[in-house]
């Protein structure tokens, strides 16, 4: 088997892809674009938005910390969104083994986003890889080129999307020091989202002060984890 990374169609038609090194793919078989807008998209951005716990004026900007950046598909509709309804963005991720440039390029995403924020996006994707750039007038960007629990930061988001490879494939991702690690970053209020919903994930979160919801899952999914850092 090549172990080159390779395009992947999925059932809704968007492209995904495959790492051999992993054996698995970057997004569900079962429509890459239809679970990043269900998964990330709508169960945490909008969802946050909408939450009554949510007041801040329009210019506060909205902060989402990803681990796992991948392909950039869930940071490009975020950003997205985030242009359309006018809110600024602070978007961080976290991805140990980027992506090329090219590669990224080869994913056909700009279908599914303002040709602006594609070409920008195109454009400032390697040097987000070194700190922090402008996409745009209204959104920042970072990648933390590291593992997991080598990130730091002084900071605390409004929401976490966890993307990592399934539990079978990336054990060391979904222990409790890793899943410890990551919601401390999460301010009081705000959310956690992720594709997975184990008993060991569901009980890891709420011992660390969130309130857990099954949410309807993606497609080829019943269930998903969502939660909601309360405030002590």
């Amino acid at each position: 088997m090549s172990n080159e990374l390779q395009i992947v169609k999925t059932a809704d038609g968007s492209n995904t892809i495959f790492n051999p090194q992993v054996g698995e793919n970057y997004h569900s078989k079962h429509g890459a674009l239809q679970e990043s807008k269900h998964v990330f998209l709508n169960s945490g951005l909008q969802y946050f938005l909408e939450s009554a716990s949510v007041k801040f004026p329009i210019e506060t900007p909205v902060s989402i910390l990803e681990v796992g950046f991948g392909t950039g598909l869930n940071f490009l509709l975020s950003a997205d969104m985030c242009v359309e309804k006018g809110i600024r963005l602070d978007y961080t991720g976290i991805e140990a083994y980027p992506l090329t440039k090219e590669m990224i390029g080869q994913t056909g995403y700009e279908q599914y986003v303002s040709a602006e924020l594609w070409q920008q996006f195109n454009a400032k994707y390697p040097d987000a890889l070194k700190g922090e750039v402008n996409i745009g007038a209204n959104c920042q960007l970072q990648i933390a080129d590291r593992q997991l629990l080598n990130f730091q930061s002084p900071r605390q988001y409004d929401i976490i999307y966890f993307d990592a490879f399934a539990v079978s494939y990336q054990p060391e991702m979904w222990n409790e020091a890793a899943i410890a690690h990551t919601i401390q970053y999460l301010k009081p209020g705000g959310v956690f989202v992720t594709y997975a919903i184990t008993g060991n994930l569901k009980r890891a979160v709420k011992a660390l002060g969130c309130k857990v919801e099954k949410a309807p899952g993606a497609p080829g999914k019943r269930e998903m984890l969502r939660a909601v850092k309360q405030n002590r």
